[in-house]
């Protein structure tokens, strides 16, 4: 059963947009600097995986299994919060967006001040760390059951503009939120791609930040029914 939100749906929404922006931001910085790999959208990553059967693919294999690997345990640290801290919503979101916070800037700063490098090791280091946050990101999105704000995938959302278009003979029926979010990750890329020209650290930090903004949104707004009076 998804969870009520601790605020309006207005400002659920806002909130999930945001943490759908963290995820093309921290995707453009994996792709682009990271060994073409997923750190967020996984389904690419699976893709690759199955080249691993085909010799000399050309694709980064320890990479992809890397990412994998811990964005699935970030869905069960994510799992774990929801589950242990069901009884109050907005500590949940709190410890759960945190530790994704810290762990968002500490690997800003790591790679900022060079002790993670982009192409040694270091990378995979990077990888797992970004991994594990957004897989835990997803798992908490996914609690709020809203199908189009996963905020790491985006293809059913896409086939639903598809399927429920007017041209498809439906009605059109959450044909905004569904253009917003796929805005919103492209947004988030156009941005982490941009940015990443110049520096990289800095939007793992910007990807932090948005992070925070959105664990702002549910901690401090009103509850439904006081946003309605």
């Amino acid at each position: 059963m998804p969870v009520v939100s601790p605020v309006s749906d207005r400002r659920t929404v806002v909130a999930l947009l945001l943490l759908t922006f963290a995820t093309g931001l921290v995707d453009a910085v994996s792709v682009l600097f990271l060994g073409h790999v997923f750190v967020a959208n996984m389904t690419g990553n699976v893709i690759f995986l199955g080249f691993w059967f085909v010799p000399h693919s050309g694709v980064d294999m320890v990479a992809a299994l890397v990412s994998f690997t811990f964005f699935v345990l970030g869905t069960i640290v994510g799992g774990r919060f929801a589950r242990h801290l069901d009884h109050d919503v907005r500590l949940w979101l709190a410890t759960a967006m945190s530790a994704e916070v810290v762990l968002l800037v500490a690997l800003s700063a790591l790679a900022g001040t060079g002790v993670l490098r982009y192409h040694d090791n270091g990378r995979l280091v990077l990888i797992a760390g970004l991994a594990l946050a957004f897989g835990a990101q997803s798992a908490t999105a996914r609690q709020f059951g809203i199908q189009e704000l996963s905020t790491t995938v985006l293809t059913s959302t896409i086939v639903g503009l598809g399927v429920d278009s007017r041209l498809a003979g439906g009605s059109g029926h959450r044909e905004k939120l569904r253009y917003g979010t796929v805005l919103t990750m492209l947004a988030g890329a156009a941005t982490g791609a941009t940015l990443t020209r110049f520096a990289v650290a800095p939007v793992i930090g910007l990807a932090a930040f948005v992070v925070a903004a959105s664990l702002a949104v549910f901690h401090f707004g009103k509850p439904p029914a006081a946003a309605e009076r």
